[in-house]
């Protein structure tokens, strides 16, 4: 199962809509493995994003970034990274497909709702940025090994 990060970002945060996002998350067959609410603080946000440090938005994105919180997620399945960069769409919510994340739920620019991992580099980098070891869950062990044991008649 391969694992890849995904932001919920501020804009989608205060206009409550995390749990229709992760909604949309496992209807696509996505595990969540970890979430927690984070606040980005300028140094923070200016490491997570240091692949986009001298582009003309990065002032931009750091700024939208930091103004509020964010429920930062691991998610898992099978081509988890490009499927979930498929779900989420263009990162501009104007240009993303019909039926995509950021097309749905982003408005503009860096306020476009979600943030994915865009390779198999960033993905083991952000998540461990984001999450210790011990916060993320080895779904496939926990299915395997739990929930046969579990005696669901005596419950």
């Amino acid at each position: 199962m391969e694992k890849t990060l995904a932001i919920i970002k501020p804009d989608a945060v205060q206009k409550g809509l995390i749990g229709e996002i992760i909604s949309c998350w496992e209807k696509a067959g996505f595990k969540i493995l970890a979430a927690k609410m984070v606040q980005f603080t300028r140094t923070q946000a200016e490491e997570f994003y240091q692949v986009h440090k001298g582009k003309p938005f990065f002032e931009n994105l750091l700024n939208f970034m930091i103004a509020g919180p964010c429920m930062a997620l691991v998610l898992g399945s099978e081509g988890a990274i490009q499927r979930n960069r498929k779900l989420l769409g263009n990162t501009n919510p104007a240009l993303a497909e019909e039926g995509s994340l950021r097309r749905r739920f982003g408005t503009e620019g860096t306020a476009n709702a979600v943030h994915g991992s865009d390779s198999p580099e960033n993905a083991r980098w952000e998540i461990h940025y984001m999450f210790t070891a011990f916060e993320i869950i080895d779904y496939q062990h926990y299915l395997t090994d739990v929930f046969e044991k579990i005696d669901y008649q005596d419950h």
